[in-house]
């Protein structure tokens, strides 16, 4: 048997057209899947190459559409538990498979016992407007849940296990504008006030809100700090790693950041170093020498970070922020206080762009046009005619002359 041009099209030595066709593997039973033939679905014999290929193009498309995804019965749920969860577990980082697994468990009992070909688009609207007015759930989060499901369709499509993802008829979940709470300089000096420093764990708490407030530091990327981070005497913070953990046994202190223009050094004002160099005393009375933000030498939980500032706003009767809104403080009391141009806080939050900054933070820029209209007033200057020059009046005609 001789190959054509035609691929899975083959001519004998007499000159007769075949062809076999290789259609997968039969998910039950594990064997290979073919079919082969010298005759066209009416019976007739091949005479062309051309008639045996369009014939080879018919049986793959109808195996597809009858077959392809009917010869393996899969649940929703089986095909999550059996394919797709441990494809994407595999496939990123151990924290962003913490962040995410409750999301697909949630998704995966959603459809749970219904067959994945039968999940049709009326299904997946009606999921969608559950997210949006039933779940309880922020539109951002929403949003993310959605995507991962239409995420999990897509990899039924790259199985074969579907011809489409029927998911994507239907409309994305905007994540909508989310904008953090974040304390002003006022503020952030009320919650200093509160603070005990003679006492060792309020002084860690003192360390750790001030280290944020007045770097912008990414709360995973404070927590993974050690001494040999900072220069006291360069004045600089090396920004390198960051802290994936799931508890104080099992903790991973990656060396890198949560992306490549995150590796970063920050300049460090005065006050922080003073502020740092004190505590490294303090630590060292108490044998501690590895972790900058520790009162036991081993690194905090992400959780104690939320505590710490919820416990402070409610003592100084501020308003409770997230450990990112640290972050944004930062951001303003750059911009408000010293009217920082945005390359400088790009730099130091270390974005790949200030493109990137400004679509995160442009709200934080409100004031920056006040000294250009303080700069506006009186640079005008013009006296009024002292008759007029219209010699027709064409506007209004109710006007009166």
């Amino acid at each position: 048997m001789a190959k054509t041009k035609y691929p899975c099209v083959y001519q004998d030595s007499k000159g007769r057209f075949s062809y076999l066709v290789e259609l997968g593997i039969d998910q039950v039973t594990g064997k290979r899947i073919q079919k082969k033939g010298t005759k066209d679905q009416l019976g007739k014999r091949f005479s062309s190459a051309r008639e045996t290929h369009k014939e080879v193009t018919r049986i793959k498309s109808e195996y597809l559409m009858r077959n392809g995804f009917a010869n393996y019965d899969l649940t929703y749920k089986e095909f999550m538990e059996q394919s797709y969860m441990p494809h994407y577990k595999a496939s990123v980082q151990r924290s962003t498979w913490n962040s995410r697994e409750c999301g697909l468990e949630q998704i995966t009992e959603q459809f749970s016992d219904k067959k994945l070909r039968e999940i049709n688009v009326r299904d997946c609207e009606k999921y969608r407007i559950w997210l949006l007015n039933m779940s309880g759930y922020s539109q951002a989060y929403c949003s993310l849940i959605y995507g991962m499901f239409r995420k999990t369709l897509d990899y039924a499509v790259t199985l074969q296990y579907l011809t489409e993802n029927i998911s994507k008829r239907t409309k994305a979940i905007a994540k909508g504008k989310s904008i953090f709470p974040y304390w002003t300089k006022e503020e952030f000096e009320k919650v200093l006030s509160v603070i005990y420093k003679n006492d060792f764990y309020e002084h860690m708490c003192f360390v750790m809100i001030w280290l944020y407030y007045m770097t912008g530091i990414r709360v995973s990327e404070g927590l993974a700090l050690n001494w040999n981070d900072v220069d006291l005497k360069k004045k600089k913070l090396r920004v390198h790693h960051t802290l994936d953990m799931k508890n104080q046994d099992d903790f991973i202190r990656k060396p890198y950041t949560k992306t490549e223009s995150g590796m970063r050094v920050i300049s460090l004002d005065e006050d922080t170093v003073l502020i740092l160099k004190e505590w490294k005393k303090v630590q060292s009375s108490h044998s501690i020498e590895q972790f900058i933000l520790s009162y036991t030498d081993l690194p905090l939980y992400r959780s104690t970070v939320q505590r710490i500032i919820e416990r402070y706003a409610k003592s100084a009767k501020v308003p409770a922020i997230q450990g990112k809104g640290l972050r944004h403080s930062h951001v303003s009391y750059l911009i408000n206080e010293f009217n920082a141009d945005i390359l400088v806080v790009s730099q130091r939050l270390g974005h790949s762009s200030p493109e990137i900054t400004l679509k995160h933070y442009a709200h934080l820029w409100s004031r920056n046009d006040e000294s250009i209209a303080e700069q506006m007033t009186g640079n005008i200057e013009f006296t009024f005619a002292t008759e007029s020059k219209v010699a027709i009046f064409n506007g209004n005609q109710a006007v009166k002359i």
